[in-house]
């Protein structure tokens, strides 16, 4: 039995993407600035200074991308809608020829058998809003709110799964405390608030999407990591439960229990001064499925004490590693998934991201890019085993459709089934977008 017959019939198998990433088109038809077209032109903030300013010409090629993901078979495409090419300031007037792309690429996915599953926010807030004052400023959820309200009203009649927030931990770690994804602030405090108010913007976005379209299918899509600890050391142990604590924890337990995890609350010294009466009810109103993002591993321990110190056997961070530096860990995925089913009461479950960059190369029309196939492999059969354990699995949303834009790390890793020539915008389905093809081939549309 091939992988692919792991799964039932039904089983949404698809690819996934994210505006800033393909679109390009930074200005065309109204669109207004976002946070990362104002960081990518930054200097020094993107490797080798590249932006998205043309990424994969997506705006203009769209319809061969949906030609591509026909031939592939996928049943299931996971996009995103750009904020502010839709409301170019964020809030105010609708922008019709921003919407009308999206109107017509959902047409087109209908058309070719393809089910949408928008996200309605992927990292590219409206600068206007990150003027004043970004993701920490409370005012930011409810415009969020309306958005995603007028936009479902839109679409709503045709598109019936929606993500609200792509990966809450990548907005306020990445963007407000680290600095390294936009806006690029550094600021402690302001991160604990901007990560309490996604999670507030993604429940007042479900209650503003339902009332648009109330047959709608909404959630979240949360990037989950294993934190492992290098030795059995109480040291070491603690360290993984905090680190858990912030990655995992701090976006699943106020979805689906209402409250922040007490350990990373005290370690982080929050006050939660942000927090206010109704906000965890909004946060933790029942989703109709749930999204999971998954790409790898993370060995942890505490630099505090040596190896001498801690018991045997040592966890050595020694598996085999991709272009972005993480350690390939398939059974990871499923152990997260069982884990999670445990410890919450879960509605469906879809993995809406996992993929692989490696240095793909073009060689004589074609690229053989044999690990991602066994990353690929892996990682379902990974997938099968959580879903035979009870896990409410119905999809599977590779990343990506096609090498693009990849934050600030610009074109260096190709995570894509398709390969992109940046120069030429021609597109090259790989060897793992022809075994994916085969994987999936003779399977029906997703419930």
């Amino acid at each position: 039995m091939s992988i692919g017959q792991s799964f039932p019939d039904d089983f949404v198998w698809g690819v996934a993407t994210a505006s800033y990433q393909i679109e390009g088109a930074p200005e065309a038809d109204g669109k207004g600035e976002s946070i990362w077209d104002r960081f990518s032109r930054t200097p020094g903030k993107i490797r080798n200074g590249d932006s998205a300013d043309v990424a994969c010409d997506h705006y203009n090629l769209w319809r061969d991308d949906v030609a591509i993901m026909k031939q592939i078979g996928v049943n299931g495409y996971r996009f995103s809608i750009s904020w502010p090419r839709v409301f170019p300031n964020g809030t105010g007037a609708m922008n019709p020829a921003g919407i009308g792309f999206y109107d017509r690429l959902v047409d087109a996915l209908l058309e070719a058998g393809i089910t949408p599953f928008p996200t309605l926010y992927h990292w590219d807030l409206p600068q206007a809003l990150e003027d004043a004052g970004g993701w920490p400023n409370r005012s930011t959820a409810f415009a969020f709110a309306d958005y995603a309200g007028a936009v479902v009203e839109r679409l709503g009649d045709r598109v019936q799964h929606w993500v609200t927030i792509n990966e809450p931990w990548c907005v306020a770690e990445l963007g407000y405390r680290v600095g390294e994804h936009a806006p690029g602030r550094r600021e402690p405090k302001a991160a604990l608030d901007a990560a309490h108010h996604v999670l507030l913007a993604h429940g007042l976005g479900m209650e503003a999407a339902r009332a648009a379209a109330p047959d709608v299918s909404i959630g979240i899509a949360s990037n989950i990591d294993v934190k492992t600890p290098r030795s059995a050391h109480p040291a070491d142990i603690r360290v993984a439960e905090l680190e858990d604590a912030y990655r995992n924890r701090w976006y699943l337990d106020p979805v689906f229990l209402a409250q922040y995890p007490h350990d990373g609350v005290a370690a982080r010294n929050w006050d939660q001064t942000s927090v206010l009466p109704g906000d965890l009810d909004a946060i933790s109103a029942p989703m109709d499925f749930v999204g999971f993002n998954y790409y790898s591993r993370t060995v942890v321990q505490d630099e505090s004490i040596s190896d001498a110190e801690r018991p045997q056997p040592l966890v050595e961070a020694d598996l085999p590693r991709t272009t972005m530096g993480w350690e390939v860990y398939p059974d990871g995925l499923r152990d997260l998934l069982v884990r999670f089913s445990d410890a919450y009461e879960l509605p469906p479950v879809y993995i809406t991201e996992s993929g692989v960059a490696f240095p793909d190369e073009l060689v004589d029309g074609a690229v053989h890019d044999e690990g991602r196939r066994r990353y690929l492999e892996e990682h379902f059969a990974a997938a099968a085993e959580a879903q035979a354990a009870g896990v409410p699995l119905r999809g599977y949303f590779i990343w990506t459709l096609m090498d693009n834009f990849e934050w600030a790390m610009g074109y260096t890793p190709r995570f894509g089934l398709v390969w992109t020539d940046f120069d030429t915008q021609e597109r090259i389905i790989k060897d793992s977008g022809y075994w994916l093809a085969e994987t999936i081939s003779g399977r029906s549309k997703p419930r």
